[in-house]
């Protein structure tokens, strides 16, 4: 994708920002059970569809991975979930 990412900037739950790494994204769907090439193809969707946006809400995000890892694997979505609610204490 190169230049054409505008994405720079992650607005967290808590209003604080961070930048944006789609690292985090594979890595996210790797501790699911995804793949590396599900997690690495889904990432890159994501970005595609983002790419004139110069900043993204992390819920935003993780709304679209799970939609997307639901479309794949309904495994991997519901291990995601799963991590949601046991470990960060959110309702997905």
């Amino acid at each position: 994708m190169g230049d054409r990412r505008l994405v720079r900037k992650v607005i967290k739950r808590r209003g604080t920002v961070e930048e944006y790494a789609v690292e985090k994204l594979v890595t996210s769907m790797l501790k699911a059970g995804a793949d590396l090439k599900t997690a690495r193809e889904i990432a890159r969707r994501i970005e595609e569809e983002l790419a004139e946006k110069e900043e993204v809400r992390s819920e935003e995000l993780r709304s679209r991975v799970l939609e997307l890892l639901k479309e794949r694997n309904r495994e991997w979505y519901e291990n995601w979930v799963v991590y949601d609610r046991a470990v960060k204490k959110r309702a997905t």
